[in-house]
C-alpha cells in the first residue's frame, strides 16, 4: 500500500445495527429500520439491507434524512 492510501471496509451488520440504536435509541431504531423510507431509495431501511445495499451508505442516507450532526455519525466513544 502507498503513502497515504485508505483502505475502507466493509461496515458489518452487527455495527450498523449499534450506530441506529445509540443515535436513536432501541425502540426508534427499531422504529425507524422498518418504516422510514430512505430519501432517494424508495425503500424501508431493512428492505435496503435484505437486498444488500451498502450499509455505510445506508448510515449517511439516515444521518441525513435525520439531519445527524457530523460529529454524532461516528457513534458514541466507548
Amino acid at each position: 500500500m502507498a503513502d497515504g492510501e485508505c483502505i475502507i471496509v466493509a461496515m458489518r451488520l452487527s455495527e450498523f445495527r449499534r450506530l441506529v440504536e445509540g443515535e436513536f435509541g432501541p425502540m426508534k431504531g427499531e422504529w425507524l429500520a422498518h418504516s422510514h423510507v430512505l430519501g432517494g431509495l424508495g425503500v424501508t431501511v431493512n428492505e435496503a439491507v435484505e437486498r444488500g445495499d451498502d450499509l455505510r451508505e445506508l448510515w449517511d442516507r439516515i444521518c441525513l434524512d435525520f439531519d445527524v450532526p457530523e460529529e454524532r455519525r461516528l457513534g458514541a466513544d466507548d
